[in-house]
């Protein structure tokens, strides 16, 4: 049983050395509340790939802890509390928009017939009817970010972590989009988001942290960024904080 009162996500000390010798992240501490929407911004490289990774169990950590309300994030509870869509596009090229869904229930610990019911749901909530019964490969590209999004919540995770979830779609279903997850986070999910669009996080995070070279260097609302940084615009605040040595 999870605390109620526990933070959706805790790094204490988070540390991730590659083989090769790369340090990703060191001693990287971050606490996001329970009911949060939270931006993570930083360049390619700054460590935000890692960061998901140790958090959704996909890597080994070097060292520190990751805990999932309260939970370490290496358990099966904990990883059932996550749904994560992924920024690179990974459906499986033999399996249909409804097959995507109910396997991944499946894989969840869902029942056919509540899988198969969820899985309606999610076809209908982001507009995927009519390709019920195609295979990954024959979708548009938007249709390929719907489903990564509605796999993600397939399972109705607690935390849903969204990388990058509006790269390269038009503007109709970025706004789409958008609408969908403000919905979501109404509804008590707690949202992680990871995005280059800086005008995206403004609109849709209640804090944003910004990260470099596996630190944090800055968190606060948009508006405390802005006035720590003494810039009216966002991206001003994004070009100080990264040119700072």
């Amino acid at each position: 049983m999870y605390r109620n009162d526990a933070p959706a996500l805790e790094l204490r000390g988070l540390t991730k050395r590659y083989d090769d010798g790369t340090l990703a992240i060191e001693d990287f501490d971050l606490e996001i509340p329970a009911g949060a929407f939270f931006g993570l911004l930083g360049p390619n490289g700054a460590g935000k790939t890692t960061l998901i990774s140790a958090v959704c169990n996909l890597i080994r950590v070097t060292e520190g802890d990751v805990l999932v309300f309260g939970e370490p994030a290496h358990s099966l509870l904990a990883r059932s509390w996550i749904g994560l869509a992924e920024q690179d596009i990974n459906l499986d090229r033999f399996l249909t928009v409804r097959e995507t869904l109910t396997y991944h229930g499946g894989y969840f610990g869902m029942q056919r017939d509540e899988a198969e019911e969820r899985a309606e749901e999610m076809i209908a909530a982001f507009g995927l009817q009519a390709k019920r019964d195609t295979r990954a490969p024959k979708l548009s590209g938007g249709q390929r970010r719907r489903l990564l999004l509605a796999r993600a919540l397939m399972h109705r995770p607690r935390l849903v972590i969204l990388d990058e979830p509006t790269a390269g779609v038009d503007f109709e279903l970025r706004t789409e989009l958008w609408r969908y997850i403000r919905q979501l986070h109404a509804e008590g999910t707690t949202i992680l988001l990871t995005t280059h669009y800086l005008e995206e996080a403004e609109e849709l995070c209640e804090e944003i942290a910004l990260i470099r070279d596996g630190h944090l260097i800055a968190r606060d609302s948009a508006a405390g960024l802005r006035e720590s940084f003494a810039v009216d615009r966002l991206q001003d605040v994004y070009v100080k904080a990264m040119a700072r040595s």
